[in-house]
């Protein structure tokens, strides 16, 4: 096992998933849930930088390949647990049962194209990389609640949550489309 520093980077982002989950079971103070949301952005940055570090110094490494997605999925859906534990409504609870469910199937889809040597197939598009961007900013608004400058922070983090579910399915479907020929045998 090669351990790279964007490997350990990739572990101390699931090192930081316990912590989130202490801060927010913290007594409620004036800022639980700042931390909450930094820890969770802190988490979110060294998910860019272990990628960019990988591939501006030639650091991949099998296991980091593996564990990079592991530690994105993770996090995620411990942060809509959370999310989900602290505000449990039912419009909450289907857009983290949307989102939870797509990565669950789709990292499911990677794995088998894989298996079967179609993996470049699936690779990340851009409607991926936009529902990422749209689900960490409503994730982080979600955990830190309060208004910033006026701005009604919770709302926002809800709008966004349901355009990171819609592009989740939107995204899911052009991966399984871009699947479907090996999933029918071709």
């Amino acid at each position: 096992m090669k351990l790279t520093f964007a490997t350990v980077l990739t572990l101390f982002r699931i090192l930081l998933v316990p912590v989130l989950i202490a801060i927010v079971y913290l007594p409620a103070h004036r800022w639980t849930n700042f931390a909450a949301a930094a820890v969770f952005v802190l988490g979110a940055l060294t998910d860019w930088a272990d990628g960019w570090i990988a591939r501006r110094f030639n650091q991949y490494s099998a296991f980091g390949a593996f564990l990079d997605p592991v530690a994105d999925k993770l996090a995620v859906t411990v942060a809509l647990l959370l999310i989900v534990e602290l505000h449990p409504t039912q419009v909450m609870t289907l857009l983290a049962i949307v989102i939870i469910g797509r990565e669950i199937a789709i990292s499911a889809l990677r794995e088998w194209m894989a298996e079967v040597g179609q993996g470049r197939k699936v690779k990340v598009q851009w409607l991926g990389k936009m529902k990422t961007i749209a689900q960490m900013v409503a994730i982080t608004a979600l955990l830190y609640r309060d208004p910033v400058y006026g701005l009604p922070t919770f709302l926002i983090g809800q709008v966004l949550l349901g355009v990171a579910a819609a592009l989740t399915l939107a995204s899911g479907y052009g991966y399984l489309r871009a699947a479907w020929p090996a999933l029918r045998g071709r």
